[in-house]
C-alpha cells in the first residue's frame, strides 16, 4: 500500500483512517467525565450491529447494487462458478455497508498520532479523552505500542505528550483525584522504558516505519527539552530524572535527515508533497509553512498531527476553518483518539473489493462506489488519500479491483513508476516494496490476460516482475515488506500475484517454497502469526495454501482444515493487534475483515483445485444489476 515513507530533505510522505464510533458509546466534552470506553490500540469500533448490517439494503445507500457473475471458462477444466455461500454473501453485504456508512474509511486509533494532538492541540474537542486514552493504553512495563522496536515511536510520542500535559497543568481537567500523580507515574514509566530498553546501542533495531528517521529524532529532542526545563524543579514523581543525561538514539538513526528537512522549511522553499504527512516533525516552523495549505476536507498530508502542526492556534487565516473542521471531525470519530491518516476511502475500497473479488466472494457493489474509484484514477494514478501523492501501490490495486469488477481501465498510469528493474511506490522511494510490485504484477497481468493478450510490452514486464519477486524471496520461502509487520501479508501478496500472473518456472518454484514455509509455520491451534496467532495472519496463510493448486504438497488440506476451524472459532474476537505500517502501527478494519471473509470463503469452498480455480486465475467478471 502506498503510504508515507522515510523522507529526506528535498524529496517529495505515505497512510491509516477514521473509524466509525461504536453504537451507543458516550462522547463527552473536555470538561466532562471520562468516556465510558475508549478504543484500545489496534481496536476499531464496528460500523453497525452485525445483524443490522446484513439486513441493510445497500442499493438504497448508493443506487442499485451490482454483483459479480463469472463468465463460463472456454478452457478445459471446471467452470469457475462459486458455489452459493450464504455466509460469504452476508460478509460481503456487511463489508459494502461498512464502506458506505463510513465513507472516510475505518482505521484503529494511533498512540503516536493521538499523542501529537495532545501536545499540539489542547483546544481541540475531546482533549481530555485523548489524555485518558494514552493513560489507559500504557503497558505494564511502561511502554506503549507493539512488540520489539515497534514500541519506540508510540512510547516516545505518549511520554512527550503526557509530559507536556503535566507541565501545562492539564491535570486540572482530568476526572478523579490525584490526576497529576497519574500523569507523573505514566511519564516515569515511559522514561524508564525509553532509557532502559528502547534506545541506546542495545535497543532493538527500529522497524522500517514511514518517516521513523524524522519522528524519532524529533521526539527525542522534545523529551530532552522537557527534562532540561524541569531539571531545577522537577514535578512531584519525576525527581529521579533530575540528573538524566540526553536520551540516546537507537542504532541506525541520527538527526541528519531531520536537520535537512528543517533547513528546507527555514529556507522558505516549497515542501515536497511526500513530506507533508509528517509535517509535525518540523516543530514551530510548521505553522503556516510557506507553500503548504490544507486540501480536500481540510487536511495537510492526510494526517491529523500534520494538520494540527500547520494550523497552530485556530484563527481566521486562509485554510484555518477547513483545518479545524477536519480535526474536529476526526476527533469525534472515536471520541478523542485519532488514526495516523484519514480519510482512506480509496485505499480501503480498493483493497477490500480486490480481495473479495479475487477469492470469488459474491459481491454486491453499488455503482456509485465503483464510479467513485474510477474517478480517482488520473494520468499519474491515484493517491491513497487527499494530501498524499499518487503512488503505484494504490494505483495498481485500484486498477485491479476495477478490472475484476467489470470496469477495466488502461493501466498506462503505472508506467511512470517503472525504474527499469522494479516499480517504485513513488519516484524517489527509499528502498523497494515487494507488495507494491506484486500488486503491479496483478494489474498488468490481468490486463494482459483479458484485454491485451498480444501486448509484447506487458509480456515483458510481467516476466520481469516475476523474476524480481522470485529474487527477493527469502531462503526459507517467505517474503517481508515495508508496509506490514507480518511476513504473511507480504507472502500472500507475492504468491497470489505469481500464481495468477507469473511467467516462467521461477513463479511456480517460488509459490511452492512459500507453501512449504506456511505449512511449517502453523501453530497448534490452527493459526498463523509472527508473534502469536492472529485472525488476520491466518487469513493470509490460508490464501497462500489455496493458491497451491492441484500439485499441493501433502498436508495442505489438513492445514486448511485446522485454519478453517480457527477462523470459525475466533470470528468476531476483539483485541487483534495492529500490524500495518504508518508512522505507528495501525489496523485498517474493513481491509482486514475482507481478508478474513475471503479466507473463510476459500476454506468453505474446499482446499485444492486446479489452476483455473486458483484465486489469482479467475475468469473476467460480468456485472449485473442486483
Amino acid at each position: 500500500m502506498g503510504r508515507p515513507e522515510r523522507v529526506a530533505a528535498g524529496e517529495r510522505p505515505r497512510r491509516g483512517g477514521p473509524a466509525h464510533r461504536r453504537a451507543g458509546r458516550a462522547v463527552h466534552g473536555t470538561a466532562g467525565p471520562a468516556v465510558r470506553r475508549l478504543p484500545a490500540p489496534g481496536d476499531v469500533p464496528g460500523p453497525a450491529d452485525r445483524v443490522q448490517q446484513r439486513l441493510l439494503p445497500v442499493h438504497r445507500l448508493l443506487g442499485a447494487a451490482v454483483t459479480i457473475a463469472r463468465q463460463r471458462s472456454t478452457a478445459p477444466g471446471p467452470v469457475d462458478r462459486p458455489a452459493r455461500d450464504p455466509e460469504s454473501a452476508a460478509d460481503a453485504r456487511e463489508l459494502v455497508a461498512a464502506m458506505t456508512l463510513t465513507p472516510g474509511g475505518q482505521s484503529s486509533a494511533s498512540v503516536y498520532e493521538t499523542g501529537r494532538l495532545v501536545s499540539l492541540a489542547p483546544w481541540l474537542v475531546h482533549h481530555v479523552e485523548r489524555i485518558t486514552y494514552l493513560l489507559a493504553a500504557q503497558r505494564p512495563d511502561g511502554a506503549w505500542g507493539g512488540r520489539q522496536g515497534y514500541a519506540l515511536v508510540p512510547t516516545l510520542s505518549a511520554t512527550e505528550a503526557l509530559l507536556t500535559a503535566l507541565r501545562r497543568g492539564d491535570a486540572a481537567w482530568l476526572p478523579g483525584v490525584c490526576a497529576a500523580e497519574r500523569l507523573a507515574r505514566a511519564v516515569d514509566g515511559g522514561l524508564r522504558a525509553l532509557y532502559g530498553r528502547l534506545t541506546g546501542p542495545t535497543a532493538p533495531a527500529p522497524p522500517d516505519l514511514p518517516a521513523i528517521d524524522l519522528t524519532v529524532p524529533a521526539l527525542v529532542g522534545s523529551v530532552a527539552a522537557h527534562l532540561d526545563a524541569v531539571r531545577a524543579d522537577p514535578p512531584p514523581g519525576l525527581a529521579a530524572w533530575r540528573d538524566a543525561g540526553p536520551l540516546p538514539l537507537p542504532p541506525g538513526l541520527d538527526g541528519t535527515r531531520l536537520a535537512g528537512v528543517r533547513a528546507l522549511v527555514a529556507s522558505g522553499r516549497p515542501l515536497p508533497v511526500k513530506l507533508l504527512h509528517a509535517l509535525e516533525v518540523i516543530g514551530p516552523a510548521a505553522r503556516r509553512a510557506a507553500g503548504v495549505a490544507p486540501v480536500g476536507p481540510g487536511t495537510v498530508g492526510a494526517s491529523p498531527a500534520a494538520t494540527a502542526a500547520w494550523l497552530g492556534v485556530p484563527d481566521a487565516g486562509p485554510g484555518a476553518a477547513g483545518a479545524v473542521s477536519y480535526l474536529e471531525g476526526v476527533a469525534r470519530q472515536q471520541g478523542g483518539p485519532v488514526p495516523c491518516a484519514t480519510g482512506i476511502t480509496v485505499f480501503e475500497r480498493a483493497w477490500a473489493l480486490s480481495t473479495l473479488s479475487r477469492a470469488g466472494v459474491p459481491l454486491p457493489v453499488p455503482p456509485r462506489l465503483l464510479a467513485g474509484l474510477v474517478a480517482t484514477v488520473g494520468a499519474v494514478g491515484t493517491p491513497t488519500a487527499p494530501g498524499l501523492p499518487a503512488d503505484a501501490d494504490t494505483t495498481a490495486v485500484t486498477l485491479y479491483a476495477l478490472a475484476r469488477l467489470g470496469r477495466p481501465l488502461d493501466p498506462a498510469s503505472l508506467w511512470g513508476y517503472d525504474t527499469g528493474e522494479h516499480f517504485c511506490t513513488w519516484p524517489g522511494e527509499d528502498g523497494a516494496s515487494v507488495t507494491t510490485n506484486a500488486h503491479v504484477l496483478d494489474a498488468f497481468g490481468w490486463h494482459l490476460a483479458h484485454h491485451a493478450p498480444a501486448d509484447a510490452r506487458l509480456v515483458a514486464v510481467t516476466r520481469r516482475l516475476t523474476g524480481w519477486l522470485a529474487d527477493r524471496q527469502l531462503p526459507d520461502g517467505q517474503w517481508s515488506d515495508r508496509w506490514h509487520a507480518s511476513p504473511y501479508y507480504a507472502t500472500s501478496c507475492a504468491v497470489l500475484a505469481l500464481s495468477g500472473h507469473g511467467r516462467g518456472p521461477a513463479a511456480e518454484g517460488a509459490v511452492d517454497r512459500a507453501v512449504e514455509w506456511v505449512l511449517a509455520g502453523q501453530r497448534a491451534d490452527g493459526s498463523w502469526g509472527r508473534w502469536g496467532g492472529t485472525i488476520e495472519e491466518t487469513a493470509y496463510a490460508v490464501q497462500v495454501l489455496r493458491a497451491a493448486g492441484p500439485a499441493a504438497p501433502a498436508g495442505v488440506d489438513a492445514a486448511l482444515g485446522r485454519g478453517r476451524r480457527y477462523l470459525a472459532t475466533m470470528e468476531g474476537r476483539d483485541g487483534e493487534p495492529a500490524l500495518w505500517h504508518d508512522k505507528d502501527l495501525y489496523r485498517p478494519a474493513v481491509i482486514v475483515r475482507a481478508a478474513v471473509a475471503a479466507a473463510r470463503h476459500l476454506v468453505r469452498a474446499g482446499a485444492g483445485g486446479t489452476a483455473a480455480t486458483r484465486p489469482g486465475n479467475r475468469r473476467a467478471p460480468l456485472i449485473s444489476a442486483a
